[in-house]
């Protein structure tokens, strides 16, 4: 299983506030941005918004740059909340509160649907997407998640820790050995190793497979839900030395599979073949670019 590299410099961003408009074709768009996030929406007539959580380094102008969404969105009348919230594997239930209260205080100052909000997330942001949405209707919040997608994020952190023991023995890549031990050492220190506590993965994790654990995302059993991957064993091999069961796919289509046996009506899991690809045009299955952004579009108008 990949994640995206993990970033050992935090960056230090000066908080600045920027309201201004847009015209672009017949619709007039607004856009508020700070530190924290960036909204663009049509200064009239907004009916549904799209939150967006980055991968684990990721900032909201490395988010615009790889997911070209705004255009899209702005043709289908969809606001879009970029967030500048990453670096989280799992969520406390600190966490997940006071983001909700985040991300309602931007939907109550800019007067957007709270009836209508769909999430999602890439890599380690589709885990935040996940476990918020849960979150917000364990608790009847005002915000009401209607569907929630994920783009090829590690769900499994047992599978997770595993998979970086194996890296370390195989010793294929200094980066990937780096980035394993990182792994062992964070989940380590806040689950213990999970031979010995298992639970305590399940307490946080979105699926424990080898229990078949999935409780925490047990309240969106009516919610639409997507699960994007590229599994491209071929690349995976090659690349990073990487087997079936390393990869986030394999974890993705086996959640689809639990959920819908425990009568998930609205789960979709979508692998896709050859559309992976970095905005420098760099071939990686593990990219924004496998989804398919007026399917997208289309999922949420439905």
């Amino acid at each position: 299983m990949k994640i995206l590299p993990i970033a050992l410099v935090f960056l230090v961003l000066t908080s600045c506030i920027d309201f201004r408009s847009e015209s672009s074709g017949s619709t007039e768009l607004q856009i508020d941005a700070n530190d924290k996030y960036e909204l663009i929406k049509p200064k009239s007539g907004v009916r549904e918004v799209l939150v967006l959580f980055g991968g684990y380094p990721e900032r909201i102008a490395d988010v615009k740059r790889e997911f070209r969404i705004s255009d899209i969105a702005k043709q289908y009348g969809v606001s879009v909340l970029f967030m500048n919230y990453n670096q989280k594997l799992w969520l406390e239930e600190g966490e997940k509160e006071e983001l909700a209260k985040r991300i309602q205080r931007i939907f109550d100052e800019n007067k957007l649907p709270a009836s209508q909000v769909y999430f999602g997330g890439y890599s380690s942001g589709g885990n935040v997407a996940l476990l918020l949405s849960d979150y917000l209707l364990q608790e009847n919040a005002k915000l009401a998640p209607q569907g929630v997608f994920v783009i090829d994020s590690p769900i499994d952190l047992v599978a997770l820790y595993r998979s970086s023991v194996k890296n370390i023995k195989r010793n294929f890549s200094e980066p990937s050995v780096r980035e394993s031990a990182w792994i062992i050492e964070t989940l380590g220190e806040k689950f213990g190793h999970p031979d010995t506590a298992i639970s305590n993965y399940e307490t946080y994790s979105i699926l424990t497979l080898e229990t078949k654990n999935f409780q925490n995302i047990s309240n969106l059993k009516d919610v639409k839900i997507r699960l994007y991957s590229e599994p491209d064993t071929a690349w995976w091999k090659e690349n990073r030395m990487a087997d079936p069961d390393q990869m986030n796919a394999y974890y993705l289509e086996r959640l689809s599979k639990l959920l819908q046996d425990s009568g998930f009506q609205e789960v979709e899991y979508i692998p896709t073949e050859n559309k992976g690809y970095r905005a420098n045009g760099e071939r990686h299955p593990h990219s924004w670019s496998i989804v398919d952004k007026e399917g997208l579009m289309e999922w949420i108008k439905e």
